[in-house]
């Protein structure tokens, strides 16, 4: 994705939730009837959320995903043969059933043409949940995660809504042990750097209180955005003088798929050419695409920019 929906993927797809009402992650209440049984596959299991709650009563076998990030971890967790149907913006895996579905105006006739028994999404978009909870399909909402914590919580989620916790469990904590063996590895002289992550080039970033920022935070790195104007909404809109002022140590694109930026159209910008990330060429290109997911892939993530600071400051 990284491509259509630049900013409306990072801050939308982001702080949807959070505009939506659906700003806390889902906890699991087993139903009575599962309560004495903890296996991978306990059925009926009851999510509840705020304003709601949804029983799934047997393992689903026709999922829908309305979310690029729910998508990966349906297919990381072992429930790719359970899915029917993902979202047209979930273009990951490549083998998963890709459909002209949107999730940011689903439309409730298309989704019930595919007879699906769960739906996942990030938010209740058009009132998708009532509507679709009139002709008995049960919604999951897995709200966009703020940090990597919430991520690990909706796999876990998403594992025991499908019958596949064993797996979700596992994939946690390869996730848990590969993030430490790749901030482990990282130089000790990038920690307390500052950075200016762009998501697109009309300067709009991201703080350390967003998901992505939260990565970056891993390496003890510093975000000039965090004290910017309109920092409240984790997604502001900087400005060329506020970043030149700033004159971060480095600079990571997340906009190089959807709008061709890349270190040489940085270095080309007016006024650029003063701050010590352009003079020393610090400047990181990283995959839109796995940038704007809080799934599985956030390790390929954190790998990209720990081999950047090892290429810019030296092994540790």
């Amino acid at each position: 994705m990284f491509y259509r929906f630049r900013i409306r993927s990072f801050r939308a797809r982001f702080a949807f939730a959070a505009v939506a009402g659906f700003v806390s992650v889902l906890s699991i209440i087993p139903s009575a009837a599962s309560a004495t049984s903890r296996g991978s596959g306990s059925f009926p299991v009851t999510l509840k959320y705020p304003g709601g709650t949804v029983t799934i009563t047997h393992r689903p076998t026709r999922i829908i995903s309305l979310s690029p990030s729910a998508t990966e971890d349906l297919f990381a967790i072992g429930a790719g043969r359970q899915v029917v149907a993902v979202d047209n913006d979930s273009n990951y895996p490549k083998n998963a059933p890709h459909s002209a579905l949107s999730g940011y105006q689903p439309n409730v006739e298309a989704v019930a043409r595919y007879q699906p028994d769960l739906v996942v999404v990030v938010g209740d978009e058009g009132g998708l949940i009532a509507a679709l909870a009139k002709i008995h399909i049960p919604v999951i909402v897995e709200p966009a995660a703020n940090t990597i914590s919430n991520a690990y919580t909706e796999i876990a989620s998403i594992g025991r809504a499908t019958g596949n916790r064993a797996k979700a469990q596992a994939v946690i904590a390869t996730m848990r042990a590969q993030l430490a063996s790749i901030v482990a590895g990282a130089p000790a002289a990038a920690r307390h750097r500052s950075y200016y992550a762009e998501l697109d080039q009309t300067y709009y970033s991201v703080t350390s209180s967003t998901f992505l920022g939260s990565v970056f935070s891993l390496f003890g790195l510093k975000n000039i955005a965090d004290r910017a104007s309109g920092a409240a909404s984790g997604y502001p809109q900087l400005s060329s003088e506020y970043i030149v002022a700033a004159n971060p140590n480095l600079i990571f694109l997340a906009d190089t798929i959807c709008c061709g930026q890349s270190p040489k159209t940085v270095k080309a910008r007016a006024g650029w050419s003063t701050m010590t990330a352009v003079k020393k060429g610090d400047i990181v290109a990283l995959n839109d695409d796995i940038a704007s997911r809080w799934g599985p892939r956030i390790v390929l993530l954190a790998q990209d920019i720990r081999n950047a600071l090892v290429r810019i400051y030296g092994k540790s």
